[in-house]
């Protein structure tokens, strides 16, 4: 048997067990696999299949037909341009999040912290991205996270330029912790009532801490609106990640705690993703 042959066999089995994309996740199993990317797979197409590599194959099939995310086989997910480690303890990056991340990247900031950093590749990605001049913070209630954060720190060379803390929230800092030019968050945003909808490969496999607040998906922003704000020097940013219908509610948190300049920012299919608040700069006192 030939690459190109199983690869179809592959393809034909993931469609019957209803996975999307069923010919690219294919592909991106045989690329691991073999160890190579998945745009060179065309490259080996026509090349033998070596009996073990065939079991391998079947086998790692047969898992993404009972909806195991491609990531949690591969054990690394693509973000950014960057390749992170991923276990089921973190979110698989997704590319909406990008949206944060651009967003973040056009403001000003030396001094980060990033809550609920999971795999850390938002953190992480920012600290890349802005230079060696810039340090970072990461939280998150899940310590087997943060080790994931902690590997993909020391995997892009990052390990001196950021620390992670366990805990809840803000409450994880230290005590008398800097305050931070930018704070950014994906946090738990799916209601409990959306939670049942999700797609097997999400709802079953991934961190349910991660996904949801067990109630209306808005508790994550109530926190942080309410605490960020005493974390922010003057004139600092906070940035989250939403759900699509979440951006008044959110921006209505973000005013109500005394932000300004909030915004609400769409992603690249139009959705709203992420909303925006800065801390008001101080105004100078009469004389």
């Amino acid at each position: 048997m030939i690459w190109a042959d199983l690869l179809r066999q592959g393809a034909q089995t993931l469609t019957a067990a209803g996975v999307p994309d069923a010919a690219r996740d294919a592909r991106r199993l045989a690329a691991h696999v073999l160890g190579v990317e998945p745009a060179r797979i065309t490259l080996v197409a026509q090349d033998a299949v070596g009996p073990g590599l065939a079991q391998l194959y079947d086998g790692l099939i047969a898992q993404r037909s009972r909806r195991v995310p491609v990531s949690h086989l591969t054990g690394s997910r693509q973000f950014y341009g960057r390749v992170f480690t991923v276990t089921p303890d973190v979110l698989d990056p997704r590319p909406e999040t990008e949206t944060l991340i651009e967003a973040a990247l056009a403001r000003p900031w030396q001094r980060m912290l990033d809550l609920g950093t999971g795999s850390g590749c938002i953190l992480l990605t920012l600290l890349a991205e802005r230079g060696a001049t810039t340090f970072g913070i990461g939280t998150d209630l899940s310590r087997a996270a943060l080790s994931v954060a902690m590997r993909n720190a020391a995997d892009l060379r990052l390990g001196d330029r950021v620390q992670f803390h366990a805990g809840d929230w803000l409450d994880a800092l230290p005590a008398g912790t800097a305050a931070f030019d930018l704070i950014v968050s994906n946090p738990p945003y799916i209601s409990l009532d959306d939670f049942a909808t999700l797609a097997p490969d999400v709802g079953l496999y991934e961190p349910r801490l991660a996904l949801t607040d067990g109630a209306d998906g808005l508790g994550a922003y109530r926190r942080i609106a309410r605490s960020a704000p005493a974390h922010l020097v003057q004139g600092g940013w906070l940035l989250v990640e939403i759900g699509p219908a979440q951006g008044k509610a959110v921006a209505d948190l973000f005013t109500a705690a005394g932000l300004t300049v909030v915004t609400v920012l769409q992603d690249l299919d139009g959705r709203d993703r992420v909303v925006t608040g800065q801390k008001p700069r101080s105004t100078p006192q009469k004389r």
